[in-house]
């Protein structure tokens, strides 16, 4: 199979992830070159990719909307990377974003890109976070930007009481994100993009063999930590939320659904129906991009109707608190 990412491809058909070219920081004390200001930063995202979603999840947990602006790209990639395509300002029906660059009049993301570094040529990607004062690219790592909208903007959140990243579990808290990040968010992606068999059936096994620790871990606990909700438990819900969807079948990650874990499936629901959390997921940019943007794994660019994902139902999580 032809690669899907040319670049991010080993020779033994293993599918290796880029890193984040854009790292600045800002600060909220002045120690760095871009201070927290309200309106002063834009974040471009797609709704399908499970990166960016964490930092529309992080914006809103947050109450930020007023303070970073924010446009979604359209759900469909082509060979000139994402885009801005729809002049209506409208997405899909209902969807309530704006899909046109009312800040830069960009096209495609990539001209964000070559705005900050000219001679860049790597694979584009979201999210990015933009500084409107400098016309740059202040950061592309949602790792970095979720930990920039839980602390720096503080000043300019409404719910500044919200802290995903507590002092007291962080050594623990952070090992688990980097057990979620290399066995399922990116897991699922080493499985879908592999060309190889061998690599495939290893990332596979991986991410299923992660499930069933966290299946047995969320048997005698609410959310990840406790009672409490925490980065990781968003990082976790962006990759479950995709799976059924698209990851069983397009990325081949078929052992089982998340619908065929007791625990896991009521955790998604339970983490889906916290305020707000349902309008920063939409799947028909899910599937649309997933299945019409990877030609090289689904050539007929059709998009299945399904699965049917029943996600308001009653999880009786509570029970564990």
């Amino acid at each position: 199979m032809k690669a899907q990412f040319p670049a991010e491809q080993s020779d033994s058909g293993e599918f290796q992830r880029q890193e984040d070219a854009f790292r600045e920081w800002i600060s909220a004390d002045g120690s760095t070159s871009y201070p927290a200001v309200a309106g002063r930063y834009h974040l471009y995202v797609s709704l399908a990719c499970p990166w960016a979603s964490r930092t529309i999840i992080f914006r809103k947990l947050k109450g930020l909307e007023e303070a970073i602006g924010m446009t979604v790209v359209d759900p469909i990639r082509d060979e000139k990377g994402w885009a801005f395509r729809d002049p209506s300002g409208k997405i899909s029906p209902g969807a309530p974003f704006d899909s046109t660059d009312t800040v830069n009049g960009f096209h495609f993301l990539s001209e964000a890109y070559k705005a900050t570094a000219p001679d860049y040529d790597e694979r584009v990607t979201v999210p990015v976070l933009w500084d409107k004062q400098t016309n740059k690219i202040v950061n592309n790592c949602e790792d970095d930007i979720c930990r920039m909208f839980n602390d720096v903007f503080n000043d300019f959140a409404e719910h500044k009481d919200r802290d995903f990243f507590p002092k007291d579990i962080e050594t623990e808290h952070a090992k688990l994100s980097d057990f979620l990040y290399d066995n399922i968010n990116n897991g699922v992606y080493r499985a879908g993009f592999a060309t190889r068999q061998q690599p495939y059936e290893r990332a596979c096994r991986r991410v299923f063999e992660a499930f069933d620790r966290l299946e047995e871990r969320l048997s005698r606990s609410r959310f990840l930590f406790d009672n409490r909700i925490v980065e990781a438990d968003w990082r976790l819900f962006c990759t479950l939320i995709r799976f059924d969807a698209v990851y069983h079948g397009h990325f081949k990650c078929n052992l089982r659904r998340i619908i065929d874990y007791p625990n896991l499936q009521a955790y998604l629901m339970d983490l889906y129906q916290q305020p707000g959390i349902a309008d920063t997921v939409n799947f028909d940019h899910i599937k649309r991009h997933y299945y019409m943007t990877h030609t090289e794994i689904n050539p007929t660019r059709i998009v299945p109707i399904g699965p049917v994902l029943d996600l308001e139902k009653r999880h009786n999580r509570e029970r564990l608190t």
